[in-house]
């Protein structure tokens, strides 16, 4: 059995349904394509969306998005702790970082206390392009 995260309104682990998650390939400024794209991944049977958020005009946009959406969206940060910090307070339902590519140990834990004081998850992913060569 494994722990139950809550991402938006979906129960993810601990014996609940597989939740297909998609990620867009629109720019996430354009919220008109977006919104669409997400809808119709959800019409798929889509049950949690992945938008790519890369600098402040994307967070801005992430209000908007959400709220022309019904399922769970995933703000998917590389390099700026500051971004992902603005996608929690922007109503993001997770957070996807790679600490790796994020920085300083403090930074990351920014984000871990951000996220930990809005309830809002985090999907940590590392590639070996991130890790620092000694640890390779």
């Amino acid at each position: 059995m494994t722990k139950v995260v809550k991402i938006g309104n979906v129960l993810v682990g601990g014996g609940n349904p597989v939740a297909v998650q998609s990620m867009t390939n629109t720019d996430t400024k354009n919220v008109t394509a977006t919104v669409e794209q997400i809808k119709n991944l959800e019409s798929a049977g889509c049950k949690i969306a992945r938008i790519s958020v890369y600098d402040e005009a994307c967070v801005e946009s992430l209000k908007a998005i959400k709220s022309l959406v019904k399922i769970p969206i995933v703000a998917d940060v590389h390099f700026d702790y500051k971004i992902a910090i603005g996608s929690i307070l922007a109503g993001v339902d997770k957070v996807r970082i790679n600490p790796g590519n994020i920085g300083a140990r403090w930074k990351v834990e920014e984000v871990a206390r951000v996220a930990k004081d809005h309830g809002v998850p985090i999907r940590v992913g590392a590639n070996a392009g991130s890790i620092d060569e000694s640890y390779i």
